[in-house]
């Protein structure tokens, strides 16, 4: 019997010129926002706190997605069947609780306080004067972001790859330029509603492949039948339950780390109106599910119509989104399916960058090197925009070091951003006894575990260290808060968060 040949995906100009489209209605959108960013930092970060709930819904969601959703999630559905879906049941539940609890808080709070970043929000909670919390929560987010960013470099690189005939270098370099200019130019506004834009992309890119694929097969009812005969390691592909309990509790943790990424919660900062979170939530909610139902699908549908894993390109499951779509769609909705993958990249890679950039701006620069010093907002701008350069050359390094580990480098940065700032918030946001040194102890006992947990493989193995580490950052802020000195102001300050005017 001969071996499975390797399918490669060729597009052809209708599906170029369609992904070009695309691209061009990015561009626009970054300079046409150029102006509204360029009036000061806050507008920079967080769009002036002007975004309206359908914006911040969609944005909040495919900005925590990457390029993990749709070349990750897939190619773990294809492998592991139906038991998938706890690795997007976890997230869909936390976000959900967070738009209704988290956001309106933090959003109350930032306003009050005038806070643009996260390390914004520690010091003005804690009224730490000496900046050593501030300090350590922006090297934090610079170290994870870099890794979270050049990981989404990556993910491009292998996306113009697999459909534009380039190699995966020259599609890394490409991502990048991309990128750099829409953020650069158009600010918070301009990746929030391309990410708008891109969220709309992808939940139709998501419930149209699925469907025709299935089709294809000869119905659900054939679909089903042909996914029922497949054994995996752990039993039935279409069996909910088949993997463990390390492996369950690891999937459902994943949405620990929905609660410590920064960039979902500048969405959340940005809302106009913290009155709509509720409706934000069912907005966000509802997209949440549709990408994550249609990504399971298509890799399980993908499962029956590559059987074998040497039917696809370089033998990797993360290339089948694309790989299945140039079978079965039409040219211009192939390029669809590519702005869509690219979209997922985009949507997470831009808003990564701006809060690392923040963290260097206004977190050291302003507020530590230029403590007492006035520096206009223009001027905070043009460095914040160079500052976005920066990051994205150090983000390039990283993503050619490391071209075979974007998967395993978004899980650890998650990981690590979750755990880091997950539990520190919540108490933060939550209890009032919590103290500076208790969230500083558990910023940098969760970071380090993570570090840790994902070095040692049979811990690695055993559970996703983003669980452990969660765990371990809340027990030690709690643990230290009880026995270190609270702020004099600690009370007055936590009852600006807990009351509405």
């Amino acid at each position: 019997m001969e071996e499975p040949q390797a399918l490669v995906v060729h597009v052809g100009e209708q599906a170029l010129m369609a992904f070009i489209g695309y691209l061009i209605l990015i561009v626009i959108v970054g300079i046409l926002a150029a102006r509204f960013s360029s009036k000061g930092i806050s507008n920079f970060f967080i769009g002036g706190r002007q975004m309206n709930l359908f914006v911040v819904a969609l944005s909040a969601v495919v900005s925590g997605r990457s390029a993990w959703l749709l070349l990750g999630f897939t190619g773990m559905a294809y492998t592991m069947g139906f038991s998938a879906l706890w690795a997007a049941a976890g997230y869909i539940i936390a976000e959900f609780f967070l738009f209704l609890y988290f956001a309106p808080r933090i959003r109350r709070f930032s306003e009050k306080t005038d806070c643009i970043t996260i390390p914004d929000f520690f010091e003005e909670r804690f009224n730490d004067k000496s900046g050593l919390l501030r300090a350590i929560v922006a090297f934090i987010i610079i170290i994870f972001m870099l890794a979270y960013v050049s990981a989404q470099f990556v993910a491009g690189g292998k996306t113009f790859s697999a459909g534009f005939e380039m190699s995966p270098q020259q599609g890394i370099l490409l991502t990048a330029l991309i990128i750099l200019f829409y953020t650069i130019i158009g600010g918070f506004l301009a990746v929030s509603i391309t990410d708008t834009i891109q969220g709309v992309i992808m939940i139709i890119a998501l419930l149209v492949l699925p469907i025709i694929v299935i089709i294809h097969l000869g119905g659900f009812g054939a679909f089903y039948a042909h996914a029922s005969a497949i054994e995996t390691a752990g039993g039935s592909f279409t069996n909910a339950f088949a993997l463990g309990a390390g492996a369950l509790i690891g999937f459902l943790g994943i949405g620990l780390g929905s609660v410590g990424n920064p960039h979902i919660i500048a969405r959340y900062m940005s809302i106009k109106d913290p009155s709509k979170l509720k409706m934000t939530a069912m907005v966000g909610t509802l997209s949440n599910i549709l990408m994550a139902t249609g990504a399971l699908f298509t890799g399980m549908a993908g499962r029956i119509y590559f059987p074998d894993l040497g039917m696809l390109p370089l033998a990797d499951p993360e290339n089948l989104y694309p790989t299945l779509a140039g079978e079965h769609l039409h040219p211009v909705m192939f390029g669809v399916i590519i702005a869509s993958i690219f979209a997922a990249i985009m949507s997470t890679a831009d808003s990564q960058l701006l809060v690392a950039a923040s963290a260097l701006v206004r977190d050291i620069y302003e507020k530590m090197w230029h403590k007492n010093k006035t520096i206009s907002q223009k001027k905070l701008v043009l460095i914040s925009r160079w500052f976005v350069l920066l990051l994205v050359l150090l983000s390039l390094g990283l993503a050619f070091l490391a071209e075979d580990l974007v998967f395993w480098l978004v899980l650890f940065a998650w990981a690590g951003l979750g755990a880091a700032f997950g539990p520190t918030s919540i108490l933060a946001l939550y209890w009032k006894n919590v103290t500076r040194n208790g969230i500083i102890a558990g910023i940098l006992s969760g970071a380090i575990t993570v570090i840790v947990w994902s070095r040692v493989s049979f811990l690695k193995d055993f559970l996703y260290e983003l669980v452990p580490a969660f765990i371990i950052a809340f027990a030690v802020t709690v643990l230290v808060s009880r026995f270190t000195k609270k702020a004099p102001d600690n009370e007055r300050i936590f009852n600006q968060i807990i009351h509405k005017s």
